[in-house]
């Protein structure tokens, strides 16, 4: 199992990217930010120094979006850090969020996200595409290389997954929702013809390594509201009696309204409606055993990544223990069940 740390790129630019240094020292392999341009800092500026001051660590959004930047621009972006410091990026991408709704937008349909990831990795992949009518590619780009990996939660969008992302992001751990929407993607795979096993999947979901689980939950609450946002617009396509697991949909009942004002941050007043049950069962919460112990369930579900959100007051010692025990015992565990 590969590990990454995801980060908010919140000022100072320097914070962001001495947490993505320390992630690499302690044995992560991917540093993964938001991509919301008018709440946080521009992520790709940033990602060119982390690139510059590590030496293994890719990077990428989690996740970016087909909306708020042209496509071919977001591919430029990726070849161009790719030829400066090596194939060391990945793209996350979804219908879009915070970026889109802060805006006054609106998420995009499914047919633009499928475009869109076939652009971006084409060109990000130095082969050339039809956009807009025309047949595009980068002359300067030769040996760039980029992954797709889809963030989806609902039934078309997960099917849109297993047809053409390299990778799914599922941003929550439910072991019991994981292994529904895994089956569901693979199954897309299998029926477009697809190696259902070629696809990579990404658990991401808060990591805070403690012992005083009311602390804990509260640090973490604001995760539940933020794919609350998600579950919303899934409820509201296809109501509750959908194939989508209850444990999904259920909790959202009591939520009022959202303010992206405060999206992912600890502390966030509009997660209140999120039960302790929901934080728990979404989260990587605990000391190093209890983590080694959910990572497990979900490594033998098929999960390639676990991607820890850092978003609370214990970055650095969540950081540490994960590079000190946690990352080592998964790892030998791997080597034990190969």
């Amino acid at each position: 199992m590969e590990f990454g740390a995801v980060l908010q790129t919140h000022p100072p630019a320097s914070r962001t990217l001495a947490l993505a240094k320390l992630a690499e020292q302690h044995g992560f392999d991917y540093a993964w930010t938001f991509d919301s341009h008018l709440l946080w800092q521009e992520p790709y500026v940033i990602y060119s120094q982390i690139l510059n001051e590590t030496h293994r660590i890719k990077v990428g959004p989690m996740v970016t979006n087909p909306a708020t930047r042209d496509w071919t621009v977001t591919a430029s972006i990726f070849a161009t850090l790719n030829e400066m410091y090596g194939n060391r990026t990945i793209c996350g991408i979804g219908r879009g969020d915070s970026a889109v709704r802060t805006t006054n937008g609106a998420p995009t349909t499914l047919k633009t996200l499928r475009e869109s990831i076939h652009v971006i990795r084409e060109l990000a992949n130095s082969r050339p595409v039809e956009y807009n009518g025309a047949t595009v590619q980068f002359p300067w780009s030769r040996s760039s290389e980029l992954e797709v990996w889809v963030a989806a939660y609902g039934p078309l969008a997960l099917k849109l997954t297993g047809e053409v992302g390299d990778g799914f992001i599922l941003q929550l751990a439910d072991v019991d929702i994981a292994e529904w929407m895994i089956k569901t993607v693979r199954d897309a795979a299998e029926k477009a013809g697809r190696d259902p096993m070629s696809i990579k999947f990404c658990v991401a979901a808060p990591m805070y390594i403690g012992d005083d689980w009311e602390h804990m939950r509260d640090q973490c609450r604001w995760f539940g509201g933020m794919v609350g946002n998600h579950v919303a617009d899934i409820v509201s396509k296809y109501g509750t009696d959908s194939n989508v697991p209850k444990a999904l949909t259920d909790y959202i009942e009591s939520r009022q309204g959202y303010d992206y004002n405060q999206h992912g941050l600890a502390g966030n007043e509009h997660a209140n409606f999120v039960p302790d049950e929901i934080v728990d069962r979404f989260c990587l919460l605990g000391t190093a055993d209890q983590h080694i112990e959910k990572l497990k369930a979900l490594k033998e579900l098929g999960v390639d990544q676990f991607a820890g959100y850092l978003q609370h007051d214990n970055k650095e010692e969540t950081l540490r223990v994960y590079g000190e025990a946690v990352i080592p015992a998964m790892r030998e565990h791997i080597t034990a069940t190969a």
